[in-house]
């Protein structure tokens, strides 16, 4: 597609954007009477409008009939899960009966470790990306730790090549052939929080269940981002949170996929009262049975308050659609490019090296910009001109256009502020 750098060309795309009433259905911010340019839906995605009387809705069911909110009224709380798995299913391409709404990111990927990692003698590797965010580190670490297992042995990094900031696939799959004897699990991110990479989740799972391993993806920058289909890849689990793309508030409650074949109860896990088998629960009695789904993953009693926030997102995502979501995402980062291209081929010398993959298919809405000069102050200059977006050690600015609420005019602008900034900016060489 060949795009024109014009603010009327912007607006055009605007027009024609068959998503452009959905902007008006989340709450975009405004500091100090002006409103923000905001791309950081891969840090926190924004409120949608209906979030505050859902909750209110939960409130008001719990200030009528208490605990037998669980039972009656227009929502029984005991039944709200049951509209959140077809939703999330479709983003995340899984049968509904995979998918499970609870906790939060790290404490699930700890429990679906319980499942998944079962190292066997020598067959006890665990195989990572590199520089994979820190609570996946600290995760990995502590577990292997209380097998007694020493995690500089026991866990093996996929890094990038020397010069290179993103991970090659080929040399992911050769480290698993490599060590394909001693592999218990794969786990890696579906897309590195850093660079914005989307690693080969097919490929790799392929790869790591021929070797004897079990896989499994932590899709927290994932998840109402990039085209999941993680039942028809075959993937044995995953785990996510939601209060990025998915716009479901501050330490919103997670999910996780578990794939049907480790629904039966010989599956290993940690349990709790909420994943007993709903025909028996209020019985009360010794001796787990675990629902027959994802769901027998659970602990514990469920927060409605979190559900519904967490409502009020996905119901947006069904009504848009996914197919076009990710039509707009391509289109709304493709031109993102194209301005960002232009403005670096405009400086004196090149100011920005992207560290993100160019090819659409190995990115989603992030783009990573490692800033050879003056880093920081461009990023604090941008904060005052109005523009959220966000900072990463040592040198690098991060960006995520949402194709749910974001416009072609805010990419515009955005690139059109920071070329304001860099021609004030003096040009003394500094890393940061």
């Amino acid at each position: 597609m060949m795009f024109e750098n014009t603010l009327p060309y912007a607006r055009r795309l605007d027009e024609q954007d068959p998503l452009r009433a959905f902007r008006k259905k989340i709450i975009l911010p405004v500091i100090d009477g002006r409103p923000q340019i905001y791309f950081l839906g891969n840090s926190l995605g924004l409120q949608p409008v209906h979030t505050q009387q859902y909750i209110q809705q939960v409130l008001d069911a719990w200030a009528t009939y208490g605990v037998e909110a669980f039972f009656m009224g227009s929502q029984p709380w005991m039944q709200y899960h049951d509209q959140l798995v077809q939703p999330l299913a479709h983003i995340v391409g899984a049968l509904p009966h995979e998918v499970v709404v609870m906790n939060q990111l790290t404490v699930n990927l700890h429990l679906l470790m319980v499942s998944f990692y079962r190292p066997q003698g020598a067959r006890n590797k665990i195989l990572c990306e590199a520089k994979a965010f820190p609570s996946d580190q600290y995760m990995l670490e502590t577990h292997v730790r209380h097998y007694g297992f020493d995690p500089n042995d026991t866990i093996i990094e996929v890094a990038p090549r020397i010069g290179e900031h993103t991970i090659r696939t080929e040399n992911i799959l050769q480290t698993i052939e490599d060590h394909k004897h001693e592999l218990a699990l794969v786990l890696m991110g579906g897309l590195n929080y850093y660079t914005g990479q989307v690693f080969d989740m097919p490929a790799i799972t392929r790869a790591a269940q021929a070797a004897g391993a079990k896989v499994g993806f932590d899709l927290a920058h994932a998840a109402g981002n990039i085209p999941l289909q993680l039942h028809n890849w075959n993937v044995d689990f995953a785990a996510w949170c939601s209060y990025k793309y998915l716009n479901s508030g501050p330490g919103a409650i997670g999910g996780a996929y578990i794939h049907e074949r480790y629904h039966h109860p010989q599956t290993p896990r940690f349990a709790g009262w909420w994943g007993n088998d709903k025909a028996t629960q209020f019985l009360m009695q010794k001796g787990f049975q675990p629902m027959s789904s994802a769901q027998g993953w659970q602990l514990s009693t469920p927060p409605p308050m979190l559900y519904a926030a967490h409502k009020a997102s996905l119901e947006l995502f069904e009504e848009a659609g996914m197919h076009r979501l990710h039509e707009k995402r391509k289109l709304l980062n493709n031109w993102l490019w194209f301005l960002l291209d232009e403005l670096n081929a405009r400086q004196p010398e090149p100011i920005i090296e992207f560290i993100t993959p160019r090819n659409e298919e190995e990115r989603g809405c992030q783009v990573s910009m490692l800033m050879l000069r003056h880093g920081r102050k461009i990023f604090d200059a941008l904060a005052r001109a109005g523009v959220i977006v966000d900072w990463r050690e040592p040198n690098v600015i991060r960006l995520a256009p949402a194709p749910l609420y974001n416009s072609f005019e805010e990419v515009w602008q955005f690139t059109n502020i920071l070329q304001q900034i860099l021609e004030q900016t003096h040009d003394t060489p500094t890393t940061g």
